[in-house]
């Protein structure tokens, strides 16, 4: 991806939560100069991978593949001290831009529409050796509502509407009728380990500089002391 697209999606997303009302953290803000500045009280935005994360998922077609995040809370099971086994995203999924098709062996998550348009979410259990289950039906739980839907059928979450994402529940979502703001409130988060796409994909994209950072992603910050 180049520089000034992950730019303009950041610059995106911002006006959308702004539009919502959802308010960022202060870090969220921080050009590269502030994290020159920055020390070891800033330890666990680094080693939580807070922050900003822009990915087309190795397409080279963000439009079509990609997705805008913000990682507001998150623990480290590696990290010394860590007591946070829960974490938060904030996102903004554009019409038609299709995060694919992925579970979770580890963590479990609920995924809202805080607000703007429809966000569609096709569903599939996981199959022993880890393919899709094209025959057995999905049960979810859709804000606390026990529903069934037949294998790869697609549930629609309007604005207020959540749904709780079990392990091993391939699932794979966009936005229709608008950009999307969408919250995930999970366990601990690991984008390294955690991800099982059914199609190989890249998690963290190339970038071609051709233009200076607004803000550095979450996979990019300086060594802190």
């Amino acid at each position: 991806m180049k520089r000034s697209e992950i730019n303009a999606n950041i610059r995106l997303a911002k006006d959308l939560f702004a539009k919502h009302g959802f308010q960022l953290p202060r870090w969220a803000h921080w050009s590269p100069a502030d994290w020159k500045q920055a020390g070891a009280e800033a330890r666990e935005i680094v080693e939580c991978m807070l922050g900003w994360d822009i990915t087309d998922f190795g397409s080279g077609d963000f439009a079509r593949y990609g997705l805008t995040l913000l990682t507001i809370r998150n623990g480290n099971l590696a990290r010394s001290g860590n007591e946070k086994t829960y974490a938060e995203k904030i996102m903004l999924v554009q019409p038609n831009q299709i995060t694919p098709m992925h579970f979770h062996w580890a963590k479990m998550e609920d995924i809202i529409n805080r607000g703007g348009g429809e966000l569609v979410i096709q569903l599939y259990n996981a199959t022993a050796d880890e393919g899709l289950d094209e025959t057995a039906a999905v049960t979810v739980s859709i804000d606390g509502i026990e529903r069934t839907v037949a294998a790869g059928e697609s549930v629609r979450l309007a604005p207020g509407d959540s749904i709780t994402l079990t392990r091993r529940l391939y699932h794979k979502f966009w936005a229709e009728g608008g950009p999307c703001m969408v919250g995930e409130v999970s366990m601990t988060n690991d984008d390294t380990k955690d991800n099982r796409f059914h199609e190989p994909v890249g998690r963290f994209p190339a970038i071609e500089e051709d233009e200076p950072p607004l803000h550095l992603l979450c996979n990019e910050y300086p060594a802190l002391a």
